[in-house]
C-alpha cells in the first residue's frame, strides 16, 4: 500500500510538471527528429525510466531467486 501512494504521488508530480512545461522542443538522435511538446517527452521519458528500472528489478529478483534455490540443493545434496 505505502509503494501504491509513493507511484501516486510520483505520477501526480510528473503530471503537474509535465503540463506547466508544454512548450514544442525539438529531439534530435543521429540522423533521426522529432519536434513535440515538452510534456510529451517528460512523459515518455519517465515511462521508459520506469520500465527500464522493473526490467533490472526483475532480473535483480530472478538472480537471487536462482540462488536462494542453488543453495538449497547445495545443502541438500551435502546432506
Amino acid at each position: 500500500m505505502p509503494t501504491l501512494i509513493v507511484l501516486l504521488v510520483i505520477i501526480s508530480l510528473v503530471t503537474i510538471f509535465s503540463v506547466q512545461n508544454a512548450a514544442p522542443v525539438t529531439i534530435s538522435l543521429f540522423f533521426w527528429s522529432f519536434q513535440g511538446s515538452l510534456a510529451v517527452v517528460i512523459f515518455l521519458s519517465t515511462v521508459v525510466g520506469i520500465i527500464i528500472g522493473v526490467i533490472i528489478m526483475s532480473m535483480m529478483h530472478m538472480r537471487s531467486v536462482r540462488k536462494k534455490k542453488e543453495k538449497e540443493s547445495q545443502a541438500i545434496q551435502d546432506l
